[in-house]
């Protein structure tokens, strides 16, 4: 029987799986690696971490699973997307990779548009404004601010692709993440040789693109080696973590929306066809599978923001000390009703992406009185989250976009509250799936679709994929925000002027 790795490069860890060929999960491993914020606003880590948690958990799976290295045929790389590696002439690391939530690109993405010709030729070419997050201003800031660091430079990956060179010695990426580069002709998948031209990068700096499904090398003697595999193992291209949680969930024809609350929170739209936001408040890219196309709404720090609670703030105060802290603030959120008394909480801790494309919005929470707990306050943060991931859905919808079914992943399914509280904000039924494994899991069906296992990615989750159960709409909670969500809205607008002077002042 043939066996297929998915291997998912986190911003906080690397988690790894293997399963068989009819899709059944074997054995999964996770290892962690530190983020680096040198600044305010600034995230970078070290590639060599990546690679070292991809052997590790690689050598766990296999031993867990008691296979010989042949019995694998074919990896599938999924990661955190946006991230800039950048290499040297001979494939040295020149310096930390900036990650997808550093916000030190502001200048760099003004520069960008300028050199576009405004907002909407930008748009026009690669179906989505400049961001903070995105590769190319990350490039233009090396440029900018690290010329002797830039005279250097041949290659720019993505953090995935990275991991790729290493395993095949190959440069490749593929469309669903390349998307995410800012450089992307999303329409055309291919690289945007117009704004390439514009902003004086030449194409060589990047890697060739394919589809996810696509066989992009097999393993050297030394990655087979490092990873205990032989060098017959396929790598298929695989897909940014967004699309690659996507595949996993199923979210892979028309009418299906996935909501993912993780370290950042995802909205995630399948499209048949190349659809997008003229105000750039949505990203449009390419889907893992091929010929398709989605939108996504992104907020920075969703589950970020719970975990800062918790963590941060909560951590080690009587009934939240020692044991499942998240389940003890949770328990207490439950005593609160919908609405959390009339306190909001804004959930820009570092910038916020859709709908406002604002690295210095900044978080808070407001209506505060004295008969405010601290379980009202747990309950506004979670509420917070969701009423910031409604944004995406509305815009969506507004689109012409039909959401028949919203399936949820991430921290946010696992907890019965929160998917309650997803179904009243959203005011649809949420369902959750009887194994959901997220991106790891979407690109090892990637890599067997690759290796001829399934005819296209859309039969392989239709032989893999179950729904588990269903949470429906509580009409009287759902009333309640339906009340508080526009208030919520317009906070950010009466509060930016004075967010920006704070971020200056930070």
């Amino acid at each position: 029987m043939s066996h297929y790795l998915g291997i998912d490069v986190g911003t906080s860890g690397t988690k790894t799986l293997l399963i068989d060929e009819n899709g059944a999960l074997l054995a999964e491993a996770d290892a962690t690696y530190p983020m680096e914020q040198p600044k305010p606003g600034w995230t970078q880590q070290d590639p060599d971490d990546w690679w070292a948690a991809t052997i590790k958990t690689v050598h766990t799976v296999m031993k867990k699973a008691k296979l010989k290295p042949q019995d694998v045929k074919a990896i599938g790389l999924s990661g955190q997307m946006h991230g800039s590696v950048f290499l040297d002439a001979k494939n040295n690391v020149i310096r930390p990779a900036l990650l997808w939530n550093d916000q030190r690109t502001a200048a760099e993405c003004d520069e960008i548009t300028a050199a576009a010709g405004g907002r909407k030729r930008l748009i026009k070419m690669v179906a989505n404004p400049a961001l903070t997050g995105f590769q190319a201003p990350k490039i233009l800031w090396l440029r900018n601010n690290e010329p002797k660091n830039y005279d250097r430079l041949a290659k720019v990956l993505l953090p995935k692709d990275e991991i790729r060179r290493r395993m095949t010695g190959e440069f490749f990426s593929e469309v669903s993440d390349a998307s995410g580069t800012l450089l992307l002709d999303v329409v055309k998948r291919k690289w945007s040789k117009n704004l390439l031209s514009k902003l004086q990068l030449d194409d060589s700096l990047l890697p060739e693109v394919v589809e996810s499904e696509q066989v992009t090398g097999t393993l050297t003697q030394a990655a087979a080696t490092a990873l205990g595999l032989t060098t017959d193992c396929k790598v298929v291209g695989g897909a940014g973590d967004c699309a690659a949680g996507a595949v996993g969930n199923g979210v892979v024809k028309k009418g299906i929306l996935s909501t993912s609350i993780g370290t950042s929170g995802v909205m995630f739209v399948h499209s048949d066809e190349p659809q997008y936001d003229a105000s750039g408040r949505l990203h449009t890219f390419c889907h893992a599978v091929n010929g398709a196309w989605h939108m996504m709404g992104v907020n920075l720090t969703s589950g970020g923001s719970l975990q800062w609670w918790v963590e941060s703030v909560l951590q080690g105060l009587a009934g939240i000390g020692d044991g499942d802290a998240y389940a003890a603030a949770t328990a207490e959120a439950q005593q609160i009703d919908a609405g959390s008394g009339g306190l909001l909480f804004l959930p820009y801790l570092n910038g916020e992406r859709t709908p406002h494309a604002d690295p210095q919005a900044r978080g808070s929470f407001v209506g505060l009185n004295l008969t405010h707990t601290r379980g009202a306050m747990t309950r506004s943060v979670m509420e917070g989250i969701t009423f910031a991931l409604r944004d995406s859905l509305e815009i969506i919808e507004s689109l012409g976009v039909p959401v028949r079914e919203i399936r949820a992943s991430g921290g946010g399914s696992k907890n019965p509250f929160w998917r309650q509280m997803q179904a009243d904000v959203f005011g649809k039924k949420i369902t959750t799936l009887k194994v959901e494994q997220g991106p790891a899991y979407g690109v090892a069906l990637l890599a067997a679709v690759g290796n001829g296992a399934f005819k296209n990615i859309q039969s392989a989750c239709k032989a893999t994929i179950e729904k588990a159960d269903a949470t429906g709409v509580n009409r009287k909670d759902a009333a309640s925000y339906n009340k508080l969500f526009p208030v919520y809205q317009k906070l950010y607008r009466d509060l930016a002027d004075s967010m920006h002077t704070l971020a200056e002042l930070q």
